[in-house]
C-alpha cells in the first residue's frame, strides 16, 4: 500500500465512496460517533453517506430519538446510536471528566455539587419532560444552585450530567435543543464489560476509519495511547496493517482501495469524520494545503475534497430559497475536476432543498 491509497480506502471505509447506507442511524452506528457541535454540518455529514436524504428527514430522525446527541469521546457533542450510548459513556466518560477537571475546579463544581445538580435535573425532567438548557438553568437556580442560570457553570453542569448518563438530547423545540432523561428517552440495551467496550470501540474505529494509526484512534476516542494499544491487542487478528514512512496503519481487509472515474468531489464539514477523525492528516492534505487550512483558522468551516485529497475550502451562505457556495481552491483544477466540484455543490443544494449559486475565489 502507498500513502495515496490511504485516502482512497478511507473514502470507502467511511461510506463516502462505498455503497451508501439506508438510514441515519446506520451511518451513526457504522462510524460509532459523529462529531456534532455544528448540528447542521453534522446532518450533512450523515446525508452524504445515505442513499437518499434531505436535511428535514435527518432533523426528524433526531427529533424522534433515532439518533442522539450528547457529550462523549471528547468534551464536545457527538451523534450516537441509542443502543451505543450507555457503553460508550461508561468507557469514555471518565476520561472526559478528567479533561474537564480544571473547569470543574475553577467553577467550584466538586463531585458532591455535581451530584446534587444531577438530582435536581432528574426531578425537573422526570415524567417525560423535555427542557431547554435555559429551563434547566432556571430549575437549578430555584433549587439553590448559585450562578447556574446561564454561562460556563451551567455548561459544565449539563455536560457532567450527560457524561454520567443522566440526560441526553431530546426533540428540538423549534430551533431550540432540549434535553431528556436518558433512562426515559433511550430504550434499554445489552451491557458490555470494560474489556468488551474497549474491544468494540477499537474494532469499529479501524473498520470505519481505517487505515489509521493507534495515535489517530487515541486522539479520536479521547482514550490514552496505552488504552489504544490494549484495544488493538484485543482485535488485531481481525485487522491488517501496513507500515508507511515508519507509521503503522491498521484497517479492515474487507474493503479495497479504488479510484473513481471520472473524479469525484466532496464538500465536507470541517467536523466531518473524514477530517476530524485523525490526528495525522498527511495522507489527505499536502504541506501547501495544510498551510492554507491553518491560515484560515476559525474561518474554516467546509473543506473541498477531490479523490480523497483536500484541495480547497468553501463557505456556504443559506438564504430563504438558495444557498451560495463560495469555492476557494488551493490547487489548479482541470475542467473534469471543476465539473466534479459543481456536481458536489448541486448535491448540497439538493440536500438543503435550495437552488445553488456557485462562485469561485
Amino acid at each position: 500500500m502507498e500513502i495515496e491509497d490511504i485516502a482512497l480506502r478511507r473514502l470507502r471505509y467511511q461510506h463516502l465512496a462505498a455503497a451508501p447506507l439506508a438510514e441515519p442511524v446506520d451511518v451513526v452506528r457504522w462510524l460509532t460517533a459523529v462529531q456534532a457541535q455544528d448540528y447542521y454540518g453534522a446532518l450533512w455529514s450523515l446525508g452524504q453517506r445515505l442513499k437518499t436524504s434531505d436535511e428535514a428527514q435527518l432533523d426528524a430522525a433526531f427529533n424522534t430519538g433515532a439518533i442522539l446527541r450528547t457529550h462523549l469521546l471528547r468534551p464536545t457533542w457527538h451523534f450516537v446510536a441509542p443502543e451505543d450510548i450507555r457503553w460508550l459513556l461508561q468507557l469514555t466518560g471518565p476520561r472526559v471528566h478528567q479533561r474537564c477537571g480544571t473547569g470543574y475546579r475553577q467553577l467550584e463544581l466538586d463531585d458532591a455539587t455535581r451530584q446534587r445538580c444531577h438530582q435536581i435535573i432528574i426531578q425537573a425532567l422526570a415524567g417525560g419532560k423535555h427542557l431547554t438548557r435555559h429551563e434547566l438553568g432556571q430549575a437549578l437556580v430555584q433549587a439553590g444552585i448559585q450562578h447556574a442560570a446561564t454561562g460556563r457553570r451551567l455548561t459544565y453542569i449539563v455536560m457532567s450530567a450527560e457524561l454520567d448518563g443522566v440526560l441526553c438530547s431530546g426533540p428540538r423545540r423549534g430551533k431550540q435543543f432540549t434535553y431528556a432523561l436518558l433512562e426515559e428517552w433511550v430504550p434499554p440495551a445489552p451491557e458490555k464489560t470494560a474489556v468488551e467496550a474497549l474491544a468494540e470501540l477499537t474494532r469499529r474505529y479501524f473498520q470505519s476509519h481505517g487505515p489509521a494509526t493507534v495515535h489517530d484512534f487515541a486522539n479520536w476516542s479521547g482514550l490514552t495511547v496505552g488504552d489504544g494499544r490494549i484495544g488493538l491487542d484485543l482485535v488485531q487478528k481481525e485487522l491488517e496493517h501496513t507500515t508507511i514512512n515508519e507509521q503503522t496503519y491498521w484497517f479492515s481487509p474487507k474493503i479495497p482501495a479504488t479510484r473513481t472515474e471520472p473524479p469525484r468531489a466532496y464538500i465536507l464539514s470541517v467536523f466531518d469524520e473524514y477530517f476530524i477523525g485523525y490526528k495525522d492528516r498527511r495522507a489527505i492534505a499536502n504541506q501547501q494545503v495544510t498551510t492554507e487550512l491553518g491560515n484560515l483558522g476559525n474561518g474554516l468551516t467546509y473543506i473541498l475534497v477531490l479523490d480523497g485529497q483536500i484541495i480547497g475550502s468553501c463557505r456556504r451562505t443559506v438564504q430563504s430559497k438558495s444557498v451560495t457556495i463560495e469555492m476557494n481552491n488551493f490547487l489548479p483544477l482541470n475542467p473534469a475536476a471543476k465539473q466534479a466540484v459543481a456536481h458536489a455543490a448541486q448535491q448540497l443544494g439538493k440536500f438543503l432543498d435550495l437552488t445553488v449559486d456557485l462562485t469561485w475565489t
